[in-house]
């Protein structure tokens, strides 16, 4: 096996997390990706993300005379919380989303979760819709030890979806970005 055919696993420490406003209606992520510079930054460098899972429901069905097997029909989807942290900085940009709710000013926020390869180039996308922050932790706060200042969010959201491959992203970047030349 030559070395440039080697298909390493991704690593898990190689990503990024972007925040930005819900709208009425539901753009393209693809597009959102292409628009990057044109978009917020990702928001800090998260330590952590946890939470990209789905679960499929099953109503049980004992059909009789089929002793030996129960039959399984599919339900809803759960979508689990994700949980995203990162040592404090500057910038209070979970506290003050967090905070907005109780001042009744908060909005929802769509997300992507964007895991890059070896050469820092997107891999492969997550997409959270109509998150909603519902717990917000600061650090843990102790003189006797010298950990970094941890804060976390949790967020709530309406549904999780992926974006393919580093193929199928280009491919959707390009065209994408011949949309956008053609309006100028």
């Amino acid at each position: 096996m030559s070395l440039a055919t080697r298909r390493d696993p991704l690593l898990g420490f190689n990503f990024l997390v972007t925040l930005y406003d819900s709208t009425a209606s539901t753009g393209s992520a693809v597009t959102r990706i292409a628009l990057s510079p044109l978009m917020p930054a990702p928001v800090a460098g998260f330590s952590e993300c946890s939470g990209l899972e789905m679960t499929m429901e099953t109503d049980d069905y004992m059909e009789g005379g089929l002793n030996g097997t129960v039959l399984k029909f599919p339900k809803r989807i759960r979508h689990t919380e994700i949980v995203l942290r990162h040592g404090m900085t500057k910038s209070t940009e979970l506290f003050d989303w967090f905070y907005a709710f109780t001042a009744g000013a908060g909005k929802r926020k769509d997300g992507l979760i964007t895991l890059c390869d070896a050469r820092h180039q997107p891999h492969t996308v997550w997409g959270f819709r109509r998150g909603l922050p519902t717990k917000y932790s600061g650090p843990q706060l102790n003189a006797q030890q010298s950990a970094v200042a941890v804060e976390a969010v949790t967020i709530t959201h309406e549904g999780l979806y992926q974006l393919g491959g580093a193929a199928a992203l280009a491919g959707a970047i390009g065209e994408a970005a011949e949309a956008i030349g053609s309006l100028f």
